[in-house]
Order: structure tokens, then C-alpha cells, then sequence
């Protein structure tokens, strides 16, 4: 079928796939920053059950040096407050891309006289 299709839509739906991409690789990223942040909320908690006096081990790379109660804290309540400003970021960042996503679908529905309830769009485009 995209052998007759104009140039300029030939175009949209390279763009449309290339949006499809970005919007997939966006999702792993906010999904790999959620349990992140899961984990790092879960790890405060289980240290506020931890005597302040307990010897504690950070990993560093692929060691594991001595740290304090509150060292350990405070490094993971500014990894929490990061994480949480990076998940923001990329659930704005999916929105925008979806809706740019749905704007090019639109077009490229209109360039090929498939407009609102027509009949020559391209339905389902936003699958795999």
C-alpha cells in the first residue's frame, strides 16, 4: 500500500513511526524511574526500623563502604526527590509525544481524504 502513497504521506508515516519509537523508549524510561522510586521509598522505610546506632553499608560501585544512618538518609531522600522530578518529566514528556502523535495521525487521515468519520484513514495506525 505505501508504494502509492503520495510523497507527503509517505513522510507522516515515517514521522508517525518515528514518534511510535520515541514514545516507546520514553515509557521504558518512566517505567525504569518509577521502580526506582519505588525502591528507594521502600528502602526509607524499612530505615526508619533500623536502630540509628546499626553499622550500614553503601553500594558504591562494586563495593560496599561504611556509611552513617544519617548519610544513608539523606542520600536516599535526594534520590527519592530526583526520582520523583524525573517521572514527572517523563510522563510530560509521553504526554507530548502522544499528542503529537495524534496531531500527525490526523494529518496524514486528511491528506488521504480519510478525515473525521471518513473512510480512507488509516484506523488503527497507532498499534504495532
Amino acid at each position: 500500500m505505501q508504494g502509492n502513497l503520495p510523497p507527503e504521506a509517505q513522510e507522516k508515516i515515517e514521522e508517525l513511526q518515528d514518534l511510535q519509537e520515541t514514545a516507546q523508549q520514553v515509557a521504558a524510561q518512566k517505567q525504569q524511574a518509577e521502580t526506582q522510586l519505588t525502591e528507594s521509598k521502600t528502602a526509607i522505610e524499612e530505615l526508619e526500623d533500623i536502630d540509628k546506632d546499626t553499622t550500614m553499608y553503601r553500594q558504591l560501585g562494586e563495593l560496599l563502604v561504611e556509611t552513617d544512618y544519617g548519610t544513608a538518609e539523606e542520600d536516599l531522600e535526594e534520590k527519592v526527590n530526583s526520582l520523583e522530578v524525573r517521572v514527572d518529566t517523563l510522563k510530560k514528556q509521553e504526554e507530548r509525544v502522544q499528542e503529537q502523535f495524534e496531531e500527525l495521525q490526523q494529518e496524514l487521515q486528511q491528506m488521504l481524504g480519510g478525515g473525521p468519520g471518513g473512510g480512507g484513514g488509516l484506523g488503527g495506525a497507532g498499534g504495532a
